[in-house]
């Protein structure tokens, strides 16, 4: 039992020595180092506490220099030169608060020193083993060593401070001078307290504004993929619909035809269990994306519109029953169809769809009684989809929304390698203007929201 014992106060032993060997090590790192750590400016106040501390070095320079040549007999050079290096002490303290209290405390040792052998020949007293001045300049060093440093530093700066007053005074405790020990190292203990708070308040405040930017950081990246797995549910429900329509026309082509050849079933019998296994394929993965993140009143998160799972994703052919169902809430919608209507690649049908439901929608909740006007453009190479609002009768009711819709349009944009931009319009409306190209290019580069649109979208 002995023997365990030993082992574990052993064991105990040394993880305190490892303990107490590490925050010494820091210590060391904290107060014996030349770094630079310069004071930033006040929020508010910008450079005036740097203005009043080089104000303050002045004072103690001008003042510390008088009182120990007049009242301290010192020779006025070692006097100026003693008060002058607290003043720049307090400078210092600045740009390199360690540096500046290690020259703070060094001349304090040394003034001390100096003044006390010619105390005995002067009847009066003097006020030692601070001087007026030097216990400005070191409630100066003291603030400004705890407002950049960590509290144990802070802390153990103190403590050297006052373990060097006690000493003097134990030194020489009797002789014509008023004693300043006690008044000194009270107020250096409240100067370090009042240092180390702010120190943390500022910590915490700027942990927190680090904290919220990482939030509103990670929020709007778990929106982007949000946005980005709808789309693709969509585009793959619009794929997983013309694979079917592949294997029923592979399956039905045999019996077009009298007599077929065998090497033409074979080759239709290949297309269609081809085609069958890409639809299981697509099948499974609309699987795991619908069931990532179900919505309560959607039977998936793909179609947005209430739609049921086997309905076909909507397209331009519905545009009607979208704006009259705006209609329906008393709003005045106005579609202008401009160029040849023709068919368009699934993925711009479905695009340019979703573009109008959401700025129609974002119209209705930001812009009340407003007149909106939704016009389409067919190009040779795409399809120019515009909606902009005039200005609202009202004020609009507060939103509940994420704030996202015009995310979302980005990224299908982006996706068929379009242009899109997104900006206020005459009068306090708003204007959306997308370009859709029916070939979009192999390698997306992503939407440009810093050019302008082409063909004079403004």
């Amino acid at each position: 039992m002995s023997r365990l014992s030993r082992v574990s106060d052993t064991g105990v032993g040394r993880a305190l020595r490892a303990r107490v060997t590490g925050w010494l090590r820091g210590l060391r790192e904290d107060l014996w180092t030349a770094r630079v750590d310069p004071l930033p400016p006040s929020t508010w106040l910008r450079w005036l506490p740097h203005g009043l501390v080089c104000l303050a070095a002045f004072g103690v320079t001008l003042g510390g220099a008088g009182d120990m040549s007049n009242n301290g007999h010192l020779s006025p050079g070692l006097a100026l030169m003693i008060a002058g290096g607290q003043g720049c002490a307090v400078v210092l303290g600045l740009w390199r608060p360690v540096p500046a209290w290690w020259l703070s405390l060094g001349l304090f040792l040394l003034g001390a020193a100096t003044v006390r052998t010619r105390l005995g020949f002067d009847p009066e007293t003097y006020t030692w083993p601070w001087t007026a001045a030097g216990i400005v300049a070191e409630l100066f060093v003291l603030l400004l060593l705890a407002l950049r440093v960590p509290t144990r530093a802070a802390v153990a700066a103190l403590t050297l401070t006052w373990l060097a007053t006690y000493g003097f005074e134990s030194l020489w405790p009797w002789g014509s001078y008023d004693t300043t020990g006690v008044l000194a190292i009270s107020l250096f203990t409240v100067v370090v307290i009042l240092g180390s708070a702010l120190r943390g308040r500022r910590e915490a405040r700027a942990q927190l504004v680090e904290q919220t930017t990482l939030t509103a950081e990670e929020r709007a990246r778990r929106t982007l993929l949000e946005e980005r797995s709808r789309i693709a549910r969509e585009l793959h429900d619009v794929v997983a619909h013309h694979m079917s329509v592949i294997s029923i026309q592979a399956q039905v082509a045999p019996h077009l035809v009298d007599n077929p050849p065998e090497e033409l079933r074979e080759n239709l019998a290949g297309i269609r269990q081809n085609a069958l296994e890409a639809l299981t394929e697509l099948r499974r993965v609309l699987g795991v994306l619908r069931s990532e993140h179900p919505g309560p009143d959607e039977p998936f998160a793909g179609t947005g519109d209430g739609t049921t799972p086997h309905a076909p994703q909507p397209t331009l052919d519905r545009l009607d029953v979208l704006v009259e169902n705006t209609r329906a809430v008393g709003r005045e919608v106005v579609t202008d169809i401009r160029g040849e209507r023709r068919p368009l690649p699934p993925g711009v049908e479905l695009s340019a769809y979703r573009i109008v439901q959401e700025a129609l929608s974002n119209a209705l909740r930001h812009a009340p009684g407003a007149r909106i006007t939704v016009r389409l453009t067919y190009e040779p190479d795409g399809l120019e989809v515009e909606v902009v609002n005039g200005r609202p009768t009202g004020p609009p009711p507060p939103s509940t929304g994420a704030g996202h819709g015009l995310l979302g349009m980005r990224e299908r944009v982006a996706m068929l390698g379009g242009t899109m931009t997104a900006h206020p319009w005459h009068w306090d409306g708003f204007k959306v203007t997308a370009f859709l190209p029916d070939t979009p290019p192999a390698d997306t580069p992503g939407t440009d929201h810093r050019t302008t649109p082409r063909r004079g979208i403004s």
